[in-house]
């Protein structure tokens, strides 16, 4: 879809390479969707000999030790012996691909420093090599690229083997499997998630305000300083956790940076849409409860925007020091709310011995693409609007629930049993708890240690975090909310939610400092077990779209033999990992990307926090020890929403709310009393940009400035095929009445990257082994009939002229 020929990889599995070099596959066509109509999703995809390093004994950077070619009249004179050993290696090389062209990457991470060392060389290897064509060889070597050698594979006019999975888990050797990044530097992992959804609000508020939200009352806002930092954020050394710790610490600072300047565009923007010139304040750490507006105004205001296409309704949490508050809507009628107790987990966190106690919580809605405005203010104890005061029931808590969900406690170990879905009237037991594997730090067998990259647990059986069987619980209780706090240990604790209205159960984990003065890396697992038959199957997301089976011990295009059992079995997980038998499925959510499995059948664990003291031994160069803001070791705090429903109706769920924790709504706050944005101008306490919702299935993926007057859209289809009875449907938009703040004059498709028209994109065509696929001619585009098919994503510019 972004117009691409070709990919060509340097890293698969040790297994699964040496067995396409005997089936001469190392050339193929990737399906990467069962969605889309095929060749839509096929991409021709070729794996490099060697790595993307180059032949051994033929490197030439200033930090390799190979010996240069010496072709001088000289007793040093090495060229017989380097052209014989390339023309080995190319023979070589040769029996394991298809076509009589063969294609060596000549240098490798950090090299061409000293370039002329490496053209040096080769100008010579070249010429030496075809010299030997007077005698008969057969080989002709030359500087090339890789879409000239993709050119060459395509006339060659052959058909390809077909595959349709991934290439995860990756492992380099028998006890090296690539699964630890998959959680390495969690907190980092949380501050991308976060950050990619706050260039998404503030990308679109620059595009529904104009102008003025980048020169306006606040100061000059600009989105670019966030996307830039967003965008280097996803190197495959940055948001993977894999950098060194002074590294990581520069990326969140870029995007740190970025933050302030989309925050000053936030503010123009919400200026200019609502009509007030608010003192905006934007509370940073509500994850830990700090906030100095709330905390010490007897009245503000909340005004929260929604990014999503669709009516959302959301908690608001806000530490306060009042006992009771009055909250209203936009309509000016009142929203109920509770006051309870900041948690010792968090108050413990802060360690400020100071700040809020309490906090209010409320529960808002705000329209598709837009903002609702609440007022606060709090109430005296003697204001008969104020309610009674929370109750807390300290003994130990037997279940939870609110109109759509049960969840139920062992009153003897404070576990967490069972969960039911009242809606559905089925029920599951589930059980979950923290454990730790053992990191590895070498043995007899292989002297890998688990690092950055590597997770390489030393057993298979993982260490309960509560050293007793009994959490010590508390439950918190009123109309709005009802949680119980468990604590698993000083350094694992986690909190068990249920807010009115909400069909899901939320676990806020908060895990860490962890404690390594025992000598040994530990790297932490939240696990569920039910009694769901699984066949040890389980389901993984890929990119936080197409769902992927997986199967323990188990790789669809070879046969593995499995040298780790944990490690070997560990996927990426960025959205979401479930588990399902013939009727019920078990779904859990992820705030952010982690390391995910299914280790036993009816089980499922996810990976949290890792602290490890030795170097893996890949690159970084030092241990993943994180210490966190206080040097005593990083503490994670994060959210698994877990649902239970029935295996047809699943993805209706999940996948919306996927989409609103990827896409979460945003609380900007405010003092209230702001003047007019403009003499006259009535202010707005509520706002949508949209005439109408977007149905279910579609996703409003992208909307942000491009050029001047012009607007990039992207809309998505949410479902894969057959996922879900209505869900799946092709699904109609009419992209000229959607908006309200812009109106649309003129629209062209474009390629999902947008540099293309789509009419403009011309893709090789390839034959796929089980029998040709012609592409589909583009059909004439009327923006008032957008039709998208599951998984579908069209890409449009539009100019736009502002109301």
């Amino acid at each position: 879809q972004m117009g691409y020929d070709g990919l060509f990889v340097g890293r698969v599995d040790y297994q699964d390479k040496a067995a396409r070099e005997e089936l001469r596959e190392m050339e193929m066509l990737w399906r990467a969707s069962g969605s889309l109509p095929p060749p839509a999703a096929d991409l021709f995809t070729g794996i490099l000999p060697n790595v993307y390093n180059p032949p051994s004994g033929f490197c030439w950077d200033q930090l390799c030790s190979d010996p240069p070619v010496v072709d001088e009249d000289s007793e040093e004179n090495n060229v017989d012996s380097v052209v014989s050993a390339f023309l080995q290696i190319a023979a070589s090389q040769a029996e394991r691909y298809r076509t009589n062209h063969v294609i060596m990457t000549m240098g490798s991470d950090f090299h061409y420093e000293n370039a002329n060392l490496w053209f040096k060389n080769m100008d010579k290897l070249i010429a030496h090599v075809n010299a030997r064509q007077a005698n008969g060889s057969r080989v002709h070597v030359l500087y090339s690229t890789p879409s000239c050698y993709l050119w060459e594979l395509h006339r060659a006019n052959l058909s390809w083997s077909l595959k349709t999975d991934d290439f995860f888990p990756y492992a380099d050797g028998s006890h090296q499997f690539w699964t630890g990044y998959f959680t390495s530097r969690p907190a980092f992992k949380r501050y991308e998630r976060l950050s990619n959804n706050f260039l998404q609000i503030c990308s679109q508020l620059e595009a529904l305000a104009g102008p003025a939200a980048r020169e306006g009352p606040y100061g000059p806002g600009d989105s670019s300083v966030l996307r830039e930092a967003v965008a280097v954020a996803q190197h495959h050394d940055a948001v993977t956790g894999t950098e060194k710790q002074h590294v990581a610490d520069d990326y969140a600072r870029q995007l740190a940076a970025g933050w302030e300047s989309c925050q000053l565009l936030v503010a123009n923007a919400l200026a200019s849409l609502s009509g007030s010139k608010e003192n905006f304040v934007f509370c940073n750490a509500l994850n830990i409860s700090v906030c100095p507006l709330t905390e010490t105004a007897g009245r503000f205001t909340v005004i929260l925007y929604n990014p999503l296409g669709r009516r959302v309704s959301w908690p608001i949490r806000l530490p306060v020091k009042g006992a009771a508050y009055a909250v209203t809507d936009p309509q000016g009628q009142p929203v109920p709310s509770e006051v309870i107790p900041i948690s010792n987990f968090t108050r413990r966190l802060r360690d400020d011995g100071s700040g809020a106690t309490w906090e209010l919580l409320f529960q808002a809605s705000a329209p598709p693409l837009g903002f609702s405005i609440f007022t606060v203010s709090r109430l005296s104890r003697r204001d008969p609007r104020a309610p009674p005061t929370w109750t807390q029931v300290l003994s130990q808590p037997r279940e939870i629930h609110n109109e759509h969900i049960r969840v139920l406690f062992d009153p003897l170990t404070g576990h967490l049993k069972e969960i039911q879905n009242l809606d559905k009237s089925i029920s599951l037991p589930v059980f979950q708890s923290f454990y730790w594997y053992n990191a590895s730090v070498g043995n007899d067998e292989s002297s890998q240690a688990s690092g950055a990259y590597i997770f390489r647990p030393n057993s298979s059986e993982p260490i309960p975090v509560s050293s007793s069987k009994r959490v010590s619980v508390h439950l918190v209780k009123n109309a709005l909310v009802q949680e119980v706090h468990q604590n698993f240990s000083s350094w694992c604790s986690q909190v068990v939610r249920l807010h009115a209205g909400q069909p899901y159960v939320e676990l806020e984990w908060t895990v860490g400092p962890i404690p390594v003065a025992d000598g040994w890396g530990k790297e932490i697992i939240s696990r569920f077990e039910t009694t769901l038959q699984t066949d040890a199957r389980f389901y993984t997301d890929s990119n936080g779209r197409q769902i992927l089976e997986r199967r323990r011990d188990y790789r669809p295009t070879w046969n593995l033999s499995q040298t780790e059992p944990v490690a070997g079995n560990y996927y990426p997980v960025n959205s979401r990992i479930f588990i399902k038998d013939k009727k019920f499925q078990l779904t859990v959510l992820t705030d952010r990307s982690q390391g995910g499995s299914s280790i036993f059948d009816g089980s499922l664990e996810l990976m949290v926090h890792r602290r490890l003291l030795y170097d893996d031994n890949r690159g970084v160069g030092e241990p993943l020890v994180e210490l966190g803001a206080n040097k005593q070791g990083l503490v994670v705090r994060g959210r698994h929403l877990v649902l239970l429903d029935t295996v047809e109706s699943a993805a209706n769920q999940h996948r919306l709310l996927a989409q609103e924790m990827f896409m979460a709504p945003y609380a900007v706050l405010a003092p209230g009393g702001g003047s007019s944005y403009r003499r006259g101008q009535d202010s707005l306490r509520q706002f949508s940009a949209l005439r109408r919702e977007l149905p279910p299935n579609v996703h409003l993926l992208t909307l942000t400035p491009w050029d001047a007057g012009t607007l990039l859209l992207r809309l998505e289809h949410q479902f894969e095929r057959g996922e879900s009875a209505n869900g799946s449907q092709p699904v109609t938009v009419d992209l000229l009445n959607l908006f309200s703040a812009f109106t649309i004059i003129s629209v062209q498709e474009m390629s999902l990257g947008a540099d293309l028209p789509l009419d403009a994109v011309s893709r090789l065509v390839w034959t796929p082994a089980t029998g040709p696929a012609q592409p589909r001619p583009v059909p004439k585009l009327d923006p008032s009939r957008v039709t998208l098919q599951p998984m579908e994503i069209r890409t449009f510019l539009a100019t736009v002229q502002y109301k």
